[in-house]
């Protein structure tokens, strides 16, 4: 089965998010988590991606089952607005942290106008409070932003807490893994 675990920061529109993805991937690329040049190793729109390298055991929590040799198995990196969200068994369901009460229904309903970039925030039917769209509750991870890493095939491999940490700071937001059966 195809799997991705997708890193995406918790926010409709990154600032400079060409400049940070490109020195994401320097840094990726000096740890040697994966390949500087581009191959067909990624499993979405034209296939292109940066394929695993050794250095990605060490990011992995299960560092036996990164899919080094795999032939898809690169990492791609998405630079358009994207809903994230996994696509077996999502909940659609969300919170307001304002009041604390579901709104998963409209919030959805609102991404009509998020996906054009009409709008990053929403604002809770209920009580008014105004937030990015990633600002709100989710039972399960998910994101929507201009920004996206995704891993292909990482499966249950995982990531350890110090690499989304560190993942993280270098894009200076907090970040949703968001995981994807295929």
């Amino acid at each position: 089965m195809n799997s991705q675990r997708i890193i995406v920061p918790k926010m409709s529109s990154v600032i400079a998010h060409e400049a940070r993805s490109r020195a994401i991937l320097r840094w990726l690329v000096r740890e040697r988590v994966v390949e500087a040049a581009l191959s067909t190793c990624g499993s979405t729109g034209n296939r292109m991606g940066h394929a695993l390298a050794e250095g990605a055991r060490k990011i992995a929590l299960h560092p036996e089952r990164v899919p080094l040799g795999e032939p898809f198995n690169g990492m791609e990196v998405v630079l358009k607005r994207c809903i994230y969200t996994p696509t077996d068994g999502f909940l659609e369901e969300a919170g307001c942290p304002g009041c604390r009460r579901e709104v998963g229904e409209p919030l959805f309903d609102s991404l009509e106008e998020w996906m054009p970039g009409l709008t990053d925030n929403f604002t809770c039917p209920l009580c008014g409070h105004e937030d990015d769209i990633n600002g709100f509750l989710f039972l399960q991870p998910c994101a929507f932003s201009n920004l996206g890493f995704i891993f292909n095939n990482w499966g249950e491999a995982g990531f350890t807490p110090a690499f989304i940490e560190q993942f993280a700071d270098w894009l200076d937001q907090p970040v949703a893994v968001v995981a994807v059966q295929r």
